[in-house]
């Protein structure tokens, strides 16, 4: 065999040798489950690991406390005045008399309510005047009014209630008659009017108020004896006499609501019976319907109607409506 033949036999067995243990090595079954688990969760590093502590040390925050209070009190002031004045000459051909007129009201109102208790009182002045070219001045309204009451609450809207009124006037008051001198019929606290009520009061929604003064006194003053209202029988006190007094059952019934925008209404509605006669029972009831214009001028509506048989035998009404300044504190 020459040299060159057997270098190719050697390199031919070779090959051969290498082919068949790489064949062997493919055939070996490898375990992927185990391969996978040391590749998600290589094993723990053995060198040493410090772990420090993270130390929180809690740092107080000063805080300022809130001054406030709680009040229990809600207050409102109106207050208002109406100026009405007209002026002719004196060779006007249309007719007329120059006028001047001018009206003022004040409204105070108080309410304090802490459950189950709660007060109100309210305070009101009404006064009017006029006078036309060639006659004295007369007046248009006139009234004071004084109303306190105190209520503890029974159940959702029923009360036990006490309260306490009083009601007069000014100035003095003339009866009108054509071609006779005005005569003197009223005056302040002639006559003068206190009332004292306890009963239970119902309150339906938050702006209707009902009282039942199941125990009601009313008393009649008439401080000047020289008074004498013939119309009337010198209003339920007899002549020369200066006090009367009147045990009855009262209904008091008030509504102060928003109608609209910038409108409100408010009316109070007054029965009382007497126990020992029922031919003096009196009805009042007084309502105001207020527009308001802008922040200060007003468009008042007003109304009376009254039937007392102490003051006058038929019913008695009176209006006005007004045009002028009006302030309300909150505003």
């Amino acid at each position: 065999m020459s040299k060159f033949g057997f270098y190719l036999f050697i390199l031919v067995s070779f090959f051969s040798i290498g082919t068949a243990v790489a064949q062997k090595a493919d055939s070996i079954k490898i375990d992927t489950n185990t391969l996978n688990k040391y590749r998600i969760n290589p094993p723990k590093n053995a060198l040493p690991v410090r772990i420090r502590p993270v130390l929180i040390t809690p740092q107080p925050i000063p805080i300022t406390p809130i001054d406030f209070q709680i009040s229990y009190w809600r207050k409102s002031v109106v207050a208002g005045l109406n100026l009405n004045q007209s002026t002719f000459s004196n060779n006007w051909s249309g007719g007329g008399v120059s006028s001047f007129a001018l009206g003022a009201n004040f409204d105070f109102k108080a309410e304090y309510n802490k459950q189950p208790f709660s007060y109100t009182t309210e305070l009101l002045f009404l006064y009017g005047i006029s006078k036309n070219k060639g006659q004295y001045s007369r007046k248009t309204n006139d009234r004071i009014f004084y109303d306190n009451k105190i209520a503890t609450q029974l159940s959702k809207k029923w009360y036990f209630f006490g309260s306490v009124s009083f009601e007069s006037q000014f100035d003095v008051g003339y009866q009108y008659t054509d071609g006779k001198d005005p005569l003197l019929i009223s005056k302040f606290m002639s006559p003068g009017y206190f009332t004292e009520s306890i009963g239970f009061e119902y309150k339906p929604v938050k702006y209707i108020d009902i009282r039942l003064g199941t125990g009601t006194a009313r008393q009649t003053f008439m401080l000047d004896t020289t008074i004498y209202h013939n119309i009337s029988g010198n209003y339920g006190v007899p002549p020369g006499g200066r006090f009367r007094n009147e045990l009855a059952f009262q209904v008091v019934s008030t509504i102060n609501k928003d109608i609209a925008t910038n409108m409100n209404l408010q009316a109070r509605y007054a029965l009382f019976i007497p126990y020992n006669n029922f031919d003096r029972i009196t009805h009042r009831l007084d309502a105001t319907l207020n527009a308001r214009v802008n922040r200060l001028i007003n468009v008042t509506l007003n109304g009376t109607v009254l039937y007392d048989i102490t003051t006058n035998k038929s019913v008695q009404a009176s209006q006005g409506l007004a045009l002028g300044v009006i302030y309300k504190f909150p505003n």
